[in-house]
């Protein structure tokens, strides 16, 4: 039994949450997201809760399926409230990102820049010259972004060089030493 499917979800001010049949919407400040539940999962509304059950309760598989789904529909609804973001930072001398409207521009020491085209639903900031924010209403497109642009140039483990998360620990490695003949 899945213990995640059990917890309910609580709906907070502002959101607006609609279910018919299998189908599922939630629109907030953030945005509008729709959903299909699962056809071995229920979902039941009481009030501000979100009651997520599987159909078949001797299922293994419709329990699995049950905290999956809630798991999602959690995530749906703190994106349409309070919405995602990933912070990431370039490490590299002469490393720039610039965003201009819906492209992100990267100096990561290539010999040409590189013009990323923004998503729809995805906001990118620049704070500073060597600072990326990714910011959106769903969860899996904010981090899917971020590895997208981290993927240009990853951090490397010699002298820590690239793209990496703010929080992204890098294990260094020492460089090769020659024996004295």
């Amino acid at each position: 039994m899945s213990r995640i499917a059990k917890a309910p979800i609580t709906v907070p001010k502002g959101i607006v949450v609609e279910i018919a049949g299998q189908a599922l919407l939630v629109k907030g400040a953030k945005g509008a997201m729709t959903w299909n539940l699962h056809p071995l999962v229920q979902i039941v509304q009481e009030g501000d809760l979100l009651k997520v059950s599987p159909l078949d309760s001797a299922s293994k598989e419709a329990w699995a399926q049950a905290g999956t789904t809630r798991a999602l529909v959690n995530n749906m609804v703190v994106g349409c409230s309070t919405g995602f973001e990933k912070r990431m930072t370039l490490i590299g001398v002469g490393y720039r990102a610039q965003s201009q409207g819906k492209i992100l521009n990267l100096s990561l020491g290539y010999s040409h820049p590189i013009n990323y085209e923004v998503p729809q639903g995805i906001t990118i900031t620049t704070p500073t010259q060597t600072e990326i924010l990714v910011a959106g209403a769903d969860k899996q497109q904010v981090g899917q972004v971020a590895s997208e642009i981290r993927a240009f140039r990853p951090p490397e483990p010699y002298k820590g060089k690239g793209v990496r998360y703010a929080a992204e620990q890098v294990l260094r490695k020492e460089t090769k030493k020659t024996k004295k003949k």
